[in-house]
């Protein structure tokens, strides 16, 4: 079977950006970040992974490109057929790539196809929209919130007098 899928960068413009591919359900996730990126315009040299989502496009487990775990237990791509996160049940998945750039992806399987004989997998369907410079900034909670300060405590660690140990607890 081939999956269809919707590729849409999460962007701040008015504009729609997405792609819309084809891909082998049997494939892995890695051909599928090789052709979004190849699509989106970019090189596919940089860290990437894929996350399980749900409806409401929550961030679940990640499978990654690369492991950096330091027990090796990461979930790989090249190791993850599609079919085996993404089927009529899960259809959603969100990818990162440029973990320094922070692109983001929703990828939505829109429908799932017989295998036209004859025909080249994976596929790129259609093409909305052009990709920015530069990826979109990010605001994260800690960004929100103006008046954080990893401080706020007022704690002054050189007086020791203050604080409360003993300092001959041993």
């Amino acid at each position: 079977m081939i999956y269809r899928f919707r590729v849409i960068l999460d962007n701040d413009t008015e504009e729609d950006i997405f792609r819309d591919l084809e891909i082998r359900e049997t494939d892995t996730l890695e051909d599928l970040h090789n052709i979004v990126t190849q699509s989106f315009g970019f090189d596919g040299a940089e860290m990437a992974s894929f996350y399980i989502s749900n409806d409401t496009w929550d961030q679940g487990e990640e499978i990654s490109l690369f492991d950096l775990s330091e027990d090796n237990s990461a979930r790989l791509m090249n190791e993850t057929a599609i079919n085996d996160v993404v089927h009529e049940m899960q259809t959603k998945l969100i990818y990162v790539y440029d973990f320094m750039s922070m692109w983001l992806f929703y990828v939505e399987l829109a429908e799932i196809v017989d295998e036209t004989e004859g025909h080249d997998y994976p596929n790129l369907m259609f093409v909305q929209g052009q990709v920015p410079d530069e990826a979109p900034e990010r605001l994260f909670e800690a960004d929100a919130d103006g008046d954080f300060n990893e401080f706020e405590d007022d704690l002054d660690v050189e007086d020791y007098d203050s604080l409360d140990f003993d300092e001959n607890w041993n």
